[in-house]
């Protein structure tokens, strides 16, 4: 479970591009004093563990946000239904257009190995095609897409947060990598609006689902 940090209902997001730094050394003083320390990157904080979380938002799962050259996306939300209601949903990729607007369709069957083409509205002229490299039950779901070779990599992770009093934590990421990276993102829209969108439909229907069966 993350750490506790308050979660509001609607989801939010986040854009980050972490373009590539060259690491330079410093060779001291000649009377041999050592060099300063870099300044502070403004808005930083020395003290906090969680740098960004604010009332609601969680810290990015792993610290993968801090890699250089990673541009990433990323929506979170607090879901009123138990881990394995928004597990079914979410897996249930061929009515994921019942619920959200921003999808066409999906093709393909949620499996680990098997590929998937996501049709969205917002591009309906560039489907993309994915191949699920993580499934874990009631927790987490990961695709892997992109160009070939590694030029550009594209990662999507849902994960599933179980909390104390049965509701569930939401966050869907999506990392884009690789030395194409910046190439793709002059194409790519900003995601952080077509995530926050799927976070809303999945969580009115997850909750509309629990409470007609507390009904």
């Amino acid at each position: 479970m993350r750490p506790p940090c308050s979660i509001a209902a609607p989801a939010t997001s986040r854009t980050t591009w972490r373009s590539r730094r060259t690491a330079s050394t410093s060779r001291g003083s000649t009377d041999g004093g050592a060099s300063s320390p870099p300044p502070r990157r403004p808005g930083a904080s020395s003290t906090s563990p969680h740098r960004g979380c604010g009332p609601d938002l969680w810290p990015s799962p792993g610290g993968r946000s801090r890699l250089p050259g990673v541009r990433s996306f990323e929506a979170v939300t607090r879901i009123d239904a138990s881990p394995a209601e928004v597990w079914a949903l979410l897996t249930d990729v061929g009515s994921w257009r019942d619920w959200d607007s921003g999808v066409d369709r999906v093709e393909g069957t949620v499996a680990l190995g098997e590929r998937l083409t996501i049709y969205a509205t917002m591009i309906r002229s560039r489907p993309f095609s994915v191949t699920v490299t993580e499934l874990r039950p009631s927790e987490a779901m990961r695709w892997r897409g992109g160009l070939p070779f590694g030029m550009a990599v594209i990662e999507r992770t849902y994960s599933l947060d179980a909390q104390d009093d049965g509701g569930t934590v939401l966050t869907v990421r999506e990392d884009h990598s690789g030395t194409f990276a910046a190439l793709l993102g002059r194409t790519t829209p900003d995601l952080n609006p077509s995530f926050r969108q799927f976070c809303a439909g999945l969580k009115a229907r997850a909750e509309g689902s629990a409470s007609r069966t507390v009904g």
